[in-house]
């Protein structure tokens, strides 16, 4: 698996349990009903693909989740029952979030009449964030690249993802890795695909100069 990673092409991952890839220090993990830790000192980003899951948070307690909802945990822990992926980021501390489950479809328009919600927001410009991309039946999506590394896991319904190096059938519940710069799209038949997807970077985000407080802070003359 880890000379597949090394190369361009998209990278279909087994939800199993264990350390799945390591992408120089961004760990790609996953649970099927065995407990996985959730190391301390690193950001984790999980995804519930199956089953009710229970979230230990090392310091806030447990939480129950099922299915089709995710979470970030910034200081460690442990995820066990259900199965799903979850990605760890050393050297960055993010919120402690937990949401879903995912809706019916995105919020904001994407390309070929796909749409997107952004679940996990940057707390700020350039940092990770976490998207719900609804690709609807019968798309055939403009082949496209990222600056940056995707990954993340298939929620709902069936489809394709196709590249120059093949094509790669999606189905509920696998896990993917899409490398920087590797050209791909995906193309839906009867069925919609819903996707959530995690990016290690972002340029949008709120900065110490453009924010909704300050920006909405006004000073009289």
């Amino acid at each position: 698996m880890a000379d597949r990673a090394s190369g361009l092409g998209f990278v279909p991952l087994a939800i199993g349990s264990g350390l799945l890839l390591d992408l120089d220090g961004i760990q790609i993990g996953a649970w099927a009903e065995e407990p996985l830790p959730l190391p301390a000192g690193m950001t984790a980003y999980g995804m519930v693909t199956a089953g009710q899951a229970r979230l230990s948070d090392a310091e806030t307690g447990l939480f129950a989740l099922r299915a089709g909802m995710f979470f970030v945990v910034p200081d460690g822990g442990e995820i066990s029952g259900g199965g799903g992926l979850v990605i760890t980021l050393p050297g960055y501390r993010g919120l402690r979030q937990i949401g879903g489950p995912l809706e019916a479809a995105g919020r904001l328009r994407y390309i070929d009449g796909c749409s997107d919600t952004l679940l996990v927001c940057p707390p700020r410009l350039g940092e990770p964030c976490l998207n719900h991309l609804h690709i609807p039946p019968h798309t055939d999506q403009t082949p496209h690249t990222h600056p940056s590394v995707r990954v993340g896991v298939i929620l709902r319904g069936s489809g394709e993802c196709r590249t120059p190096d093949g094509v790669y059938p999606l189905r509920p519940g696998m896990g993917w890795y899409i490398p920087t710069g590797c050209l791909h799209s995906f193309f839906t038949e009867d069925d919609a695909l819903d996707v959530i997807a995690w990016h290690p970077d972002s340029d949008f985000g709120p900065r110490d100069d453009d924010h909704p407080m300050i920006n909405r802070t006004l000073i009289p003359r």
